[in-house]
């Protein structure tokens, strides 16, 4: 697992987690990533300092008090109705645009990247087992930040 810090177009950063770097370049290639604050899926890695553990004689004692920061605000932090509006367009965006599957998802992603079945924007349910063999296989697929519509086929 690899974390990046990731900003959009509208400035916005986050940080999110990805199987390997592969992986997330595969789904930014696709477009298969977006901010969670606007929904851009024009994404970028922004700077970010490594994560490196001190020596032991610098780690901080339980006792010891830390050095605080003020770091300046954000120009905007997204509200919970800005947020909610937000997803529940890519919602819709997604189930107007792409194919349910339901819980054959794994089958018909795996079925399309062979060449078995004619490619199509799908979403559906997986089992995280099935998703990581996706992901490892080098399959594009993300998670949806929502839980799908079900529907009777």
């Amino acid at each position: 697992m690899i974390k990046y810090a990731l900003k959009c177009t509208n400035d916005h950063h986050f940080d999110s987690w990805f199987q390997s770097a592969s992986a997330f370049d595969a789904l930014l290639a696709n477009k298969m990533t977006n901010c969670p604050t606007c929904g851009s899926t024009e994404l970028h890695k922004a700077i970010m300092a490594p994560r490196v553990r001190p020596a032991r004689s610098a780690a901080v004692q339980p006792n010891q008090e830390l050095p605080m920061v003020q770091t300046a605000p954000a120009d905007h932090v997204a509200t919970e109705d800005e947020r909610a509006t937000a997803l529940a367009k890519l919602k819709a965006e997604v189930e107007a645009n792409s194919d349910y599957v339901g819980n054959s998802f794994a089958k018909e992603a795996r079925a399309m990247h062979l060449g078995e079945a004619p490619e199509r924007a799908i979403y559906g349910e997986a089992k995280i087992e099935e998703a990581k063999s996706l992901i490892e296989d080098g399959i594009p697929v993300a998670p949806l930040p929502f839980r799908p519509t079900r529907k009777s086929n």
